[in-house]
């Protein structure tokens, strides 16, 4: 999993940060986003604003791409080195890694979080049972229809469809961070070497999502400690997570395996939910995004530190 692959043509990174353009990408991806934040927030929060989705889709998932592309241009930067090529070639294995691994990581984690609380596991599965119902009211159809119906089998076709098809559906959205994160910031933090640069940008993607999980995204805010341990727990998780995506888009050449990746890992973050009953603490699981939930993604961070030349600081042309 941590193999190189050598690219045609390849050199080394210069040894010096491009602090005017790491700063003023940072202020674009961040103003933007916050912008958008804010007024999800004043027009009633994630639950409450009719602008939430269509911001937070465009505007604030957006916003990385919009400040690649503002940041080149008011530089003047040029359009070279955009990590746009596929280069199926050499990097298919991790497209591959990138598309099933989250799906993987994601089930690996709710599995341990169930085994650790199986107060929080619903075998009954009433929640798509509750589900199902309302859907069935919706249509007409009767209550025995429904009752006919296994919702382990709505379970595992989700999970498929999670798995094989999510990554696609997802991909646009998603671009929009990836062609920032990835294909920008990363390579202008590579000079710093492969683990600074990795823990860096987990700490600033984490950082980025603040008012977001401020307003309740991914754990809610019924939990100990609300916000602030939400906070800190999203920076873990894009520490981990990130450094994953990033590893697989140097040795790829290329953003579109992170795109792959991290499009597979919103399609199915919330597939735990399904199976939990009660109150979980999502500080820890089931989702993806928890403590114990992360816990595959935190082990493939922790190997790929410990491996040489894993996190090489380097470029394509």
């Amino acid at each position: 999993m941590t193999h190189s692959i050598t690219h045609p043509v390849t050199h080394s990174v210069t040894h010096s940060l491009d602090l005017k353009r790491i700063t003023i990408y940072i202020l674009f991806a961040f103003g933007v986003a916050w912008a958008a934040g804010l007024v999800i927030y004043l027009t009633g929060g994630l639950a409450g604003s009719p602008y939430a989705i269509l911001l937070l889709t465009v505007a604030y998932m957006g916003a990385p791409a919009i400040a690649h592309v503002l940041t080149r241009l008011v530089t003047r930067e040029g359009w070279h080195s955009l990590y746009l090529r596929p280069r199926l070639r050499q990097g298919w294995p991790y497209w591959l890694l990138c598309w099933f691994v989250p799906g993987v990581f994601t089930l690996a984690g709710a599995a341990l979080y169930f085994a650790l609380f199986p107060q929080y596991f619903d075998p009954a599965l009433s929640t798509i049972q509750q589900m199902m119902q309302q859907s069935a009211q919706q249509a007409g159809q009767a209550a025995g229809t429904v009752a006919a119906m296994n919702p382990w089998t709505i379970v595992i076709v989700q999970t498929v469809q999670a798995l094989l098809i999510a990554p696609i559906l997802n991909a646009l959205p998603i671009f929009g961070e990836e062609f920032g994160w990835r294909a920008y910031l990363q390579p202008k933090l590579m000079p710093l070497g492969g683990r600074r640069a990795m823990l860096l940008m987990g700490v600033i993607w984490g950082v980025w999502h603040w008012p977001v999980i401020a307003m309740g995204h991914n754990y809610g805010l019924n939990y100990p400690g609300a916000p602030w341990l939400g906070l800190l727990m999203m920076v873990w998780f894009t520490f981990v997570a990130g450094t994953f995506l990033g590893w697989a888009t140097l040795r790829a050449g290329s953003v579109w395996p992170a795109v792959i990746g991290h499009g597979a890992l919103n399609g199915i973050g919330a597939i735990g939910l399904l199976l939990a009953q009660g109150q979980p603490n999502l500080l820890l699981g089931p989702i993806p995004a928890g403590l114990i939930g992360s816990v595959g993604f935190a082990i493939v961070a922790l190997l790929l530190y410990l491996s040489p030349h894993t996190l090489a600081p380097r470029l394509l042309e």
